[in-house]
């Protein structure tokens, strides 16, 4: 339910002594003199006579005219950096709404220095416009907790302006409305509208994107805030009024002085429930019948009444029956059609495993006009190998679009799975096609290779070594899955040639290799290597281990000469070159 803006109306000082102090004050500041408020609480409607040109970011609708208190001079106000319970309890802003207009200021001082906007201007015409967001009535995220609409521009009262975004704002197909906690309007905001808390929407709603936006706006066409003239030339394209005018730079002065931090919900709202010095925007009843005279002024006697003269010939003809069939009601305008959904502009889907995504996927939905859907269901769904997840822990989410026809869907969160996945988002009727985004995960980057477990890599020549190699990369402790590691024979970690009678690894051929490319840790972080063999020289040698971001792990690995091979011993009395135990070539002949 909208917070009804019909009594968004012009309040004047409530004496004719504030009023005075209070003009004298602009007067010092600079600021054009005007009636601020007229003696006994009255007030006074936007010069409407002097619109320029091209219509003002609120269409000149109504705003609020309570004035900042007059502090005795032993009181001043206090800093920014004081607690609020030391301050005037007007220049307490509720903190989400400050925090807004300080990250507006600090973005147009990178992107627009020569205009030097300070926020408190900022928060002067959010106080006019909105009350500071009705007191700092907003969600952590700054969107207010319920739409802020000013009254229906339909010239009665107001400017006439005829329905511009089709009620995707203002929910007004007729007319358009002021909207949010700095009231633009809608085809201002069309233009003019900004990202200011980096959700990838623009909403009027969220006082980041409207502050930002506002900051933007009275930036325009070169002004530098810090000369009068330019000064109010910006306050005026936001409401073409000298009482306006006069108004924000009352608070502006004000604010200038010194403001505190005030928590959300608990800001100070506009007296404009007061019943005195209040002009309806609307009329308060139904008109009178012809001939009747109208109402009396408070305070002026009841004219007096004329004398009754019955009717001298009773009536004769009797009076008509009312017709029993009802009017006729108009037709009830239809909702508007999802005619299809386009992805909006979110950034990269690409990130680290382990990292968030720096893209977050988005549609919007609109008619076969190109305007702009509210309500609509949209599911998105994570699809493919991968533990990927929306945060913080979800395959599926369903986001309903805003009233600028966008769905945003939180964001992702990379697992430790390296490789590509798709996103889908689909609107809930099923009969309008749904969009894809391909996302990639990559492996994280390995800051450190280390042995796990094993023997000393010792061998000997033309032996195979018992330990089997087995690394591990990790990232800051974590296990780096996918990391793509080679494995090389150097001579020395000085010297990186192959030796020629070194260890090596055998090829699926039985040839000798002395380096291995194309290896991968596991899931677990972890790699093994293929058995490692000692060749024909004794020595010390390196195993170099490389990750391909350049991590770098070097083994120490020994090999030993093989013992000499010598015959076996001979038996006692054994003729040299017979083999002992061998009988006489000859036989023995017996002695004669």
């Amino acid at each position: 339910m909208a917070v009804p803006f019909g009594s968004r109306l012009r309040r004047g000082a409530t004496t004719t002594a504030v009023a005075a102090v209070a003009i004298a004050a602009l007067s010092a500041s600079q600021a054009p003199g005007a009636v601020l408020g007229l003696p006994g609480g009255g007030t006074q409607a936007a010069d409407a006579t002097t619109t320029p040109p091209g219509t003002p970011a609120t269409g000149n609708s109504p705003y609020y005219t309570d004035l900042p208190p007059l502090n005795p001079p032993d009181k001043p106000l206090v800093s920014i950096d004081l607690p609020a319970a030391k301050g005037d309890v007007e220049a307490g802003i509720p903190a989400t709404v400050l925090d807004a207009y300080k990250k507006a200021e600090q973005a147009l001082a990178e992107t627009r220095p020569d205009c030097r906007l300070p926020w408190q201007l900022l928060a002067a015409i959010g106080k006019v416009e909105s009350g500071q967001a009705r007191g700092g009535a907003v969600g952590a995220d700054g969107t207010t907790t319920a739409p802020i609409l000013g009254p229906v521009l339909n010239g009665v009262g107001f400017a006439n302006i005829s329905d511009t975004d089709n009620g995707a704002y203002d929910g007004d197909t007729t007319h358009d409305r002021a909207v949010g906690p700095m009231q633009f309007i809608p085809s201002t905001w069309a233009t003019s509208g900004q990202d200011g808390n980096g959700d990838g929407r623009k909403d009027p709603n969220n006082i980041y994107d409207a502050a930002l936006a506002a900051g933007y706006y009275l930036c325009g066409k070169g002004r530098d805030l810090t000369v009068d003239a330019d000064l109010d030339a910006a306050i005026l394209s936001y409401n073409h009024s000298t009482e306006y005018l006069n108004t924000v730079r009352s608070w502006l002065e004000y604010y200038r002085k010194g403001t505190h931090e005030v928590p959300d919900g608990t800001g100070v709202l506009p007296s404009t429930d007061s019943p005195t010095g209040t002009v309806p925007t609307t009329p308060a009843g139904p008109p009178s019948a012809p001939g009747t005279p109208p109402p009396a002024t408070p305070g002026t006697p009841p004219p007096a009444k004329p004398p009754t003269t019955p009717p001298t010939t009773p009536p004769t003809t009797p009076p008509t029956t009312p017709p029993t069939t009802p009017p006729t009601k108009p037709p009830a305008s239809k909702p508007p059609v999802v005619s299809h959904v386009e992805k909006a502009g979110t950034g990269t889907f690409t990130t680290v495993a382990g990292s968030l995504f720096p893209g977050r996927a988005a549609v919007r939905a609109e008619d076969k006009a190109g305007k702009p859907v509210a309500k609509v269901e949209i599911t998105f769904t994570i699809a493919g190998d991968t533990d990927t997840r929306f945060v913080p822990d979800a395959t599926t989410v369903t986001v309903v679009t805003g009233t600028d026809g966008m769905a945003i869907a939180p964001q992702l969160k990379a697992g430790e799975k390296a490789g590509t996945f798709v996103v889908r988002a689909t609107p809930s009727s099923g009969l309008v096609p749904g969009v894809t985004w391909t996302t990639t995960v990559t492996a994280r980057p390995a800051d450190a290779l280390a042995r796990t477990g094993g023997e000393d890599l010792t061998a000997v020549a033309g032996a195979a070594f018992a330990a089997p190699v087995q690394i591990k990369a990790t990232a800051n402790g974590t296990a780096v899955s996918g990391t793509g590691v080679t494995a090389s024979v150097i001579t020395s970690a000085a010297d990186p040639t192959a030796p020629a009678g070194g260890p090596y690894f055998k090829a699926a051929d039985g040839s000798k290799l002395r380096t291995l490319t194309g290896l991968t840790t596991g899931a677990d972080g972890v790699l093994q290597l293929p058995d490692l063999f000692a060749d024909t020289d004794a020595g010390t040698f390196v195993l170099r281990l490389r990750t391909d971001n350049g991590v770098t792990l070097d083994l120490t690995v020994k090999v030993t000469a093989a013992p000499p091979t010598t015959p076996p011993p001979t038996e006692p009395g054994t003729p040299s070159g017979e083999p002992s135990g061998t009988p006489s070539s000859s036989p023995s002949t017996p002695a004669a």
